[in-house]
């Protein structure tokens, strides 16, 4: 028996106003930190994005839904998601200092790729011939980027892929902890253990703060949050089926500003490649929302 997904007109073209924002945001929080790495660690930068935004969303919180909000019943898995967090930021605002813009957001979109493929051995799913032939298309999308053997081939192109990998395990973690706690409250404590954990390392190569960057500090907590928070308020809108293929949209802006800001002008090979991971990720995401009932 199929079930029936019932859309509001008003709420789907919300949605999907709402991931495209959501996007443009993030793509604005990777031009803020790739800006920022030309004069700061990445670990310092992760420290000072969460010290500004983690007394912000509490205070959202408390004012919205009350302390209880605050209190989590998934500490320790909150603190496992949190080391994964901060090793995945880290290793993708590294492989900016490297990278182009649009190439490091081709590869990162890898994640579908690996949480397609993790959901076997981790969630105990079942994977068909499909979804497996998409996984297959998306690491051959990745292996045009990369070009693995070739002249250009560079060892920062893997700290995307990494990044992929660990935000795949993050998503996928997130299936352990109960319905019952809010978006908010996972929201806040996926901010407070990487600021915790990125303290001493940043303290540790601590960079003085010019005044002229901290608008940047301060840009980078607001968009990297709203960010999070409009794709987030877009899969509440409307099914995944609809919203998340919006979600390539990064590619567009990563590779428009890249160029703008940077003068980067993508080789056709990472252009090629990124296009074959969105097909995947595509196929990826309409098997998926077949099979949920």
């Amino acid at each position: 028996m199929k079930t029936t997904v019932h859309l509001n007109a008003r709420e789907t073209p919300l949605a999907i106003l709402s991931i495209c924002a959501g996007v443009a945001f993030l793509i604005g929080n990777d031009i803020m930190a790739k800006l920022l790495t030309e004069r700061y660690a990445p670990i310092q930068i992760i420290f000072l994005r969460n010290l500004i935004a983690v007394p912000v969303i509490a205070a959202l919180i408390y004012a919205i839904y009350g302390a209880a909000a605050l209190r989590t019943g998934h500490l320790r898995l909150h603190a496992l998601r949190g080391l994964v967090m901060v090793a995945a930021a880290w290793s993708y605002f590294t492989s900016l200092i490297y990278l182009p813009l649009a190439e490091a957001t081709a590869l990162v979109f890898s994640a579908p790729i690996f949480i397609t493929a993790l959901s076997v051995p981790l969630l105990g799913e079942k994977v068909g011939w499909r979804r497996w032939a998409a996984v297959l298309l998306g690491f051959a999308g990745v292996l045009v980027i990369v070009r693995p053997g070739g002249a250009t081939f560079q060892m920062a192109s893997l700290l995307p892929i990494g990044t992929a990998l660990l935000y795949a395990i993050f998503m996928i973690s997130a299936r352990w902890i109960g319905r019952a706690e809010r978006v908010w409250t996972m929201m806040l404590y996926v901010m407070v253990f990487p600021l915790i954990y990125a303290a001493p390392f940043a303290f540790a190569d601590w960079t003085p703060i010019r005044l002229e960057d901290m608008g940047m500090f301060v840009a980078i907590a607001a968009f990297g949050s709203l960010g999070i928070t409009l794709i987030g308020q877009a899969f509440r809108l409307a099914p995944a089926a609809i919203v998340a293929p919006f979600d390539y949209t990064a590619l567009i802006w990563a590779t428009g500003l890249g160029w703008l800001i940077w003068g980067d002008v993508p080789v056709i090979w990472t252009l090629l490649g990124a296009a074959i991971i969105a097909v995947s990720g595509i196929i990826i995401i309409l098997r998926e929302a077949r099979q949920t009932p």
